[in-house]
């Protein structure tokens, strides 16, 4: 498939997605967010990759919604409110995908940002700002965003940075928990994709049960359903062909090789 607001591209067993309208900051419109989730489902679909590196072409990541072709286009069409609303599948797409690590090389802001705070690994540019300016715009986070980031940085920094709506630097929003690593410019990529070849190396269907049981038991409050879950799990890992790899592996002294299994 074609993308106008997007590059996919492979290297080796990594797929690279790369928000392409620099012009705009890469800021975000329905198509690009269906271009999104077309690539990712390419290479969930894709066996010889393992992971997926998200980031944005020129100075911005991801500079929110853009008003112009979003905001203000739904408003000179009447749309209602039901009309209105985002989709509700996005969060459970990301959850079920393969692994996904945003390396973000400039500002980040809305939905530049929600969209990523379901990812599995964070990574930004010293040169990255991030804002959560949604209620200057007279709307409110989307995307579980206010759960996720009560999750990542805590309900005290999550208010402050909801109820402000201002720009954070890339060492602010670290200090606060919100990103695994601050890097270098020069070395964002290059860290993020190291990164993604060492996920990428461990086996693909526990990865994914992995990524399930961190969504469904990270906020549960009944232990007894997180170890059912858990259990239930780790028996279907007991008996499959990846265990006993990576246990022969172990035995001869090599590493697995969890490819065709």
């Amino acid at each position: 498939m074609s993308y106008d607001n997007i590059i996919f591209e492979k290297d080796q067993n990594i797929a690279i997605l790369t928000l392409n309208r620099p012009e705009r900051l890469n800021a975000w419109t329905v198509q690009m967010d269906e271009e999104i989730i077309s690539a990712i489902t390419d290479a969930n679909n894709d066996p010889e990759i393992g992971a997926i590196v998200v980031t944005g072409a020129g100075r911005g990541f991801c500079a929110g919604a853009d008003i112009r072709d979003s905001f203000n286009a739904k408003i000179e069409r009447g749309e209602d409110r039901d009309a209105a609303k985002p989709s509700k599948k996005y969060v459970d797409f990301i959850r079920q995908s393969k692994p996904l690590i945003a390396a973000v090389n400039g500002v980040a802001v809305g939905v530049g940002v929600t969209q990523i705070l379901p990812f599995d690994v964070i990574l930004a540019s010293e040169k990255a700002r991030f804002g959560f300016a949604f209620v200057k715009m007279g709307v409110v986070p989307e995307r579980a965003s206010s759960h996720f980031l009560v999750q990542r940085v805590g309900f005290g920094h999550a208010s402050e940075m909801c109820l402000s709506g201002r720009l954070y630097s890339a060492q602010e929003v670290h200090e606060k928990g919100l990103t695994n690593y601050v890097v270098s410019a020069d070395l964002l990529m290059d860290e993020a994709m190291s990164i993604a070849r060492v996920i990428a190396a461990n086996p693909a269907r526990q990865l994914r049960m992995v990524k399930s049981l961190l969504s469904a038991n990270g906020s549960e409050c009944d232990l007894s359903l997180v170890q059912n879950r858990e259990a239930e799990a780790i028996a279907e890992c007991y008996v499959s062909a990846e265990h006993k790899e990576a246990v022969k592996a172990f035995i001869e002294k090599r590493e697995p090789n969890f490819k065709n299994l």
